[in-house]
């Protein structure tokens, strides 16, 4: 198989590390964003001049498409785009403040948003590539108490399902990956905590709870390498495709119960109509 050059936002650790690796260690090229570039020096140092650390702030617009634009120069071509970079914020939604709400939308939309955009004449150009875009089992359903990261990933969702139908006849492929619980520092020192309200305690201590329940089995990062790879190689890659095995029950229980209720209100949804 023809060697592939990947840009990987967040590839400090967590998935993009992982997933950096995994291409490199298959002969594969690898553009690598993180905000701290020593957290790459022991893959440099192993894979020499295929990787390519770039410091980058996703959301600097302005930054991310010199980081794009640099790749390209760099190595000739991009044949896979993966927006990993993004964190959690914690927070029932009336305890959000403005900068809690704003920042994660600004890292974990807009940043995915403009790397798109940025990436997109070059593909374009080529005819060919592939976007992955990191979303999560998140992006399709909602937890209490992570109501701004629902919002950032159910807004990536959709523009990346539009996506998809505005850059098919250019040979260009999008895939929403949507992960479960895994072992990464999604919830650990990457994670943001909103100011809490007390009256929210008992609602909180059943969230995390809840929360400890769908990731009492949480999935390995590095695992996840073999299935990316799987997912870059498809000559039909899927529009969506969860990772774990957690997901796909969430997902049932989820849309079973939305369909249920959407038939049971038809007749008014109906008489809407006029």
């Amino acid at each position: 198989m023809t060697a592939k050059t990947w840009f990987i936002t967040g590839a400090s650790r967590g998935f993009g590390r992982e997933w950096t690796i995994a291409a490199l260690e298959r002969g594969d090229s690898v553009a690598a964003t993180a905000r701290d570039l020593s957290t790459l020096d022991d893959v440099r140092e192993k894979y020499g001049d295929r990787l390519l650390p770039i410091r980058l702030d996703v959301t600097d617009r302005a930054a991310d498409f010199a980081a794009v634009a640099q790749a390209h120069e760099h190595f000739g071509r991009l044949d896979v785009v993966v927006n990993n970079a993004g964190y959690g914020q914690f927070g029932m939604v009336e305890e959000l403040s403005e900068a809690d709400a704003r920042d994660q939308i600004e890292t974990n939309l807009f940043g995915a948003l403009w790397i798109t955009q940025a990436a997109l004449p070059f593909l374009r150009a080529q005819g060919s590539g592939h976007i992955l875009q990191v979303s999560s089992i998140g992006g399709i359903s909602a937890f209490q108490n992570v109501g701004a990261y629902h919002a950032s990933k159910w807004a990536l969702e959709g523009i990346s399902q539009s996506l998809a139908q505005e850059v098919a006849d250019f040979g260009i492929k999008i895939t929403l990956i949507e992960p479960g619980g895994f072992d990464t520092d999604w919830a650990g020192s990457s994670a943001r905590h909103a100011t809490a309200l007390p009256d929210y305690d008992p609602v909180r201590e059943a969230a995390q709870k809840a929360r400890a329940s769908r990731t009492s089995s949480s999935g390995d990062p590095k695992a996840s390498a073999a299935a990316v790879l799987k997912v870059v190689d498809a000559d039909e890659p899927p529009l969506r495709i969860f990772f774990g095995s957690a997901p796909l029950g969430i997902a049932e229980q989820d849309y079973e119960s939305r369909l249920a209720t959407w038939r049971e209100w038809q007749p008014v949804s109906i008489e809407a109509n006029g």
